[in-house]
């Protein structure tokens, strides 16, 4: 998994509440379960004007010129910048690699769906809620200037603006260990391999008729 520290990135705005994991990567795209390759067909549905189906060259398809991420403003943004209740719907894993493998490394929204916030710091998404108000003032800001970026520091915990105004935002001792060191639950486990590997050998010396 991919540490998170620090970041200085185009913000991306998605004026849309609850935006469920079907929105942003349909189920047709769920046939694989590798971690990459899904960040074309993020957004799908809106972001092109025909249906898309696996396998499709999406570099030919004809594209919303109406949808955000097709705006060239906001072209290489690595911050997405969400409204209420985020990643609603079924539990799909898919949805944070798509989000992930387009380019973005945080999402700012007032509140997300329960599996999709904890999903996203399993796969080194940083989900970051600030209260309505302030969110919707990142809105304003965003939309009134172009290359609008935010500085988002994990260890601080902060978002601070252009300005250099700062926003703390809460996150678990744990979940902040596990992003600053890039650390899965596979991560965290094999951080205590030695400790593994002698509780084996331990194992084995005790009872060598488990293992014949």
């Amino acid at each position: 998994m991919k540490a998170f520290t620090q970041l200085n990135g185009v913000v991306c705005p998605l004026d849309r509440a609850n935006v469920d994991t079907d929105a942003i990567i349909p189920k047709q795209f769920l046939k694989s379960i590798k971690r990459s390759g899904f960040g074309p067909n993020l957004f799908d549905e809106w972001r092109y004007l025909d249906h898309g189906e696996p396998g499709m060259d999406n570099s030919t398809r004809p594209v919303n010129p109406e949808f955000v991420l097709n705006f060239p403003r906001y072209a290489g943004a690595q911050v997405l910048l969400a409204r209420d209740n985020f990643g609603c719907g079924s539990s799909r894993e898919h949805a944070p690699w798509a989000i992930d493998d387009y380019g973005f490394r945080v999402v700012i929204a007032p509140s997300f769906a329960d599996i999709f916030f904890n999903n996203c710091y399993k796969n080194g998404l940083l989900p970051i809620v600030l209260p309505s108000d302030v969110v919707e003032r990142l809105f304003k800001e965003c939309e009134a200037q172009e290359g609008y970026r935010l500085d988002v520091d994990l260890s601080k915990q902060t978002v601070t603006t252009p300005t250099g105004e700062s926003f703390g935002f809460e996150v678990t001792a744990h979940r902040k260990h596990c992003l600053l060191n890039g650390l899965d639950e596979i991560g965290l486990t094999l951080a205590h391999a030695d400790d593994i590997r002698a509780f084996e050998a331990k194992h084995r010396e005790s009872k060598p008729w488990l293992f014949v």
